[in-house]
């Protein structure tokens, strides 16, 4: 599917990351894992939210999927379509995509939790409007505030600014390290995975991105 593993000089050899990525292709029918009570209550309410127009077109709510005791949250922009049909983020090739860039730093998919801004889908893909960013903003403030993430992975444009409330080009809030708004959480932008499908001769950027996200998170620990 055109997917890369990304490799530094000083990783793992390239065949056993691939073992690795096949591992993980053979488990992603797996159930996912159960929710403590907090994150499982807020599921439930995110379920039957109606707090936008959003909830007219959803075929489901993505709520988010991963570790709930995760030190690593990644947060990207809104369902996509694969994502309204299987009620989990990051499907498909661009879901594929951030696994190998989770691989690239040691991480696997299961080990992080993974969401975003918003919920539902918006039709055709379009941007997020304020209002439903609005509407889901204290969901993702309480899935923050339950998971205790030691640092959180911002991928693209819409959630970044989004989540940090900035109007800076996503280019110029590369290598930067931020902090979710009232509280020391540092936040680490990159590009999202689909544009990387899109405009694949960026994928170094982006590694020199992970490779700071690290850095900042072995700092921390």
């Amino acid at each position: 599917m055109g997917v890369d593993v990304w490799l530094d000089k000083n990783t793992a050899a390239s065949a056993s990351v691939r073992s690795d990525v096949e591992q993980h292709a053979a488990s992603e029918d797996k159930p996912a894992p159960l929710l403590p009570e907090g994150l499982a209550r807020l599921a439930k309410q995110v379920a039957v939210c109606q707090q936008c127009s959003l909830h007219e077109s959803r075929t489901q709510t993505v709520f988010g999927i991963g570790n709930p005791d995760a030190d690593w949250l990644v947060i990207g922009e809104a369902p996509g379509a694969d994502e309204d049909r299987q009620g989990e983020p990051f499907v498909g090739r661009a879901g594929r995509l951030l696994n190998s860039m989770l691989l690239a730093m040691g991480l696997q998919r299961e080990q992080v939790f993974i969401a975003n801004i918003l919920k539902c889908r918006p039709p055709d893909n379009r941007d997020p409007k304020p209002e439903e960013v609005l509407a889901c903003e204290s969901y993702l403030r309480q899935q923050i505030e339950l998971i205790k993430p030691k640092i959180i992975l911002a991928v693209g444009r819409i959630a970044a600014q989004n989540l940090l409330k900035l109007e800076t080009p996503i280019g110029k809030m590369r290598g930067q390290r931020y902090q979710y708004p009232a509280s020391e959480l540092p936040v680490i932008v990159t590009y999202h995975p689909a544009y990387l499908l899109r405009s694949p001769r960026e994928k170094r950027k982006v590694w020199e991105d992970l490779k700071f996200a690290m850095q900042t998170y072995k700092a921390l620990v």
